[in-house]
């Protein structure tokens, strides 16, 4: 699977960080039904690898990616877990190095359009804006169509539902990263209508 597949296949992407592996489940079951096709995982916590096992065996329809990846042995042990693309906060040099030679489909962070050029000239025109909120949002993609027209990217970082559809009507916008749609604190509490609303919700966005 490519990177501009698993764009094709998303909209919104939920970006989860799972603290209770008893959750995963009921999550992926959830998230399957409302027909998202597409979630990251963040590898933040001890039970995120065991967490995507799990999913992967409940929904085999989704396509799973860690998130968070920012070392080569993260690298390594999100591939050997079985997640089909891989998302990192930031992008360093010997990062960029280490995921163009894993050979899995890749979102590496970006916050400038220093960066960006860096992880193009690296191979990489699908990219995370990261965190997009804070680093200029709508207004500095929007900057970035003209001067660099081959790239295109995933927000995330501090959006809300209520944007999603104005981040995607941008033409270098190939899908959107969420938190909103299953956050910590929703997982934590169980709250499975809140999330359930919320990804059919995602699924049916467009721009």
């Amino acid at each position: 699977m490519q990177i501009s597949e698993i764009f094709r296949a998303a909209t919104v992407i939920p970006v989860i960080e799972i603290t209770k592996l008893e959750r995963a489940e009921k999550l992926a079951e959830i998230l399957s039904q409302a027909k998202l096709r597409v979630v990251e995982l963040t590898l933040r916590t001890p039970c995120a690898l065991d967490a995507l096992a799990v999913m992967k065996k409940t929904a085999p329809d989704l396509i799973i990616g860690m998130g968070t990846v920012r070392t080569e042995h993260d690298i390594e042990r999100s591939l050997e877990g079985g997640a089909s693309f891989l998302v990192s906060p930031g992008a360093t040099p010997a990062l960029l190095e280490a995921l163009g030679r894993s050979g899995a489909p890749v979102l590496p962070g970006v916050a400038t359009a220093s960066e960006a050029m860096a992880a193009a000239d690296a191979g990489f025109r699908s990219l995370k804006f990261f965190p997009a909120e804070p680093a200029g949002g709508l207004a500095y993609l929007k900057s970035l169509v003209g001067p660099l027209p081959d790239i295109v990217f995933c927000p995330t970082g501090g959006i809300s539902a209520e944007r999603v559809s104005d981040y995607l009507s941008l033409p270098n916008v190939g899908c959107v990263g969420g938190s909103w749609v299953a956050t910590k604190q929703m997982l934590i509490d169980g709250d499975w209508e809140k999330i359930s609303g919320n990804a059919k919700r995602a699924a049916v966005m467009t721009g």
